[in-house]
């Protein structure tokens, strides 16, 4: 059975008449990408001996987080996925993410 309005942290039933739930959607404004401070490392462990590149600090809206995964997956030509503020890359693409991101302005980018 799916939870509908999981977003309401617990609340499930109010007997006050004056009650109201106000939900409140605070927008994380993305950086641009020259304040970005970017990590890419080279990752292995819980992933069955499989090798992925992730790349961590990435701040801003869900939005544009899921809009670099993507840029980021085709540029490479790999499959991957976003979890957690996490960009995971199949294999082993330092190099070339750390090309990709300079190029496009993320120049705090590190490799670590």
């Amino acid at each position: 059975m799916p939870k509908k309005n999981s977003s309401r942290n617990g609340i499930v039933y109010s007997t006050d008449p004056t009650f109201s739930f106000e939900e409140s959607e605070e927008m994380i404004e993305t950086l641009i990408p020259s304040c970005q401070s970017l990590i890419i490392k080279l990752e292995t462990k819980h992933r069955a001996g499989k090798t992925v590149t992730a790349v961590h600090g990435f701040i801003g809206n869900p939005t544009n987080f899921s809009a670099l995964e993507k840029k980021l997956k085709n540029h490479c030509g790999t499959g991957g996925s976003a979890k957690e503020g996490i960009i995971l890359i199949q294999g082993d693409q330092r190099e070339k993410i750390f090309q990709w991101l300079k190029s496009n302005g993320y120049n705090k980018t590190k490799i670590g």
